[in-house]
């Protein structure tokens, strides 16, 4: 199930799961591309407090709501646990993106009526279609 969020880039409220503070990585690219198009982006990593200077938040349970988009950067045995969590955060939409694909969390995410995609958060901004 895929679906485009039409809403202002600095309306739009990204959550990066599994950022990361290595620069040469997708996930913290995905951060800085995220900023610099606007975007008001929330990291989220278990030990580090910023990332590319912004506040990193350590868990799921603890980002400021409503999330427009949930992009993924945790592949799936890291994934599994946080199903639950990722449910209750009710993301407008999911990005599953390359090595994060789940099986169990987009079936449960169909069952909640979550849109979901695979994709490259990376290639969606740099084409516009994000």
């Amino acid at each position: 199930m895929t679906t485009a969020i039409s809403v202002s880039p600095s309306g739009h409220h990204v959550v990066v799961l599994g950022a990361s503070p290595k620069p040469t990585r997708y996930s913290n690219r995905a951060v800085r591309l995220l900023q610099q198009q606007g975007y008001r982006v929330t990291p989220i990593h278990p030990r580090c407090r910023q990332i590319e200077g912004l506040a990193v938040v350590d868990r799921l349970e603890r980002v400021e709501r409503p999330v427009d988009t949930l992009t993924l950067y945790l592949g799936p045995v890291r994934l599994n646990p946080l199903i639950d969590p990722i449910l209750e955060l009710a993301p407008r939409r999911v990005i599953f993106n390359p090595g994060s694909e789940l099986t169990a969390l987009e079936q449960r995410l169909d069952q909640a009526g979550i849109p979901w995609l695979h994709a490259c958060t990376l290639v969606l901004l740099s084409i516009g279609t994000f």
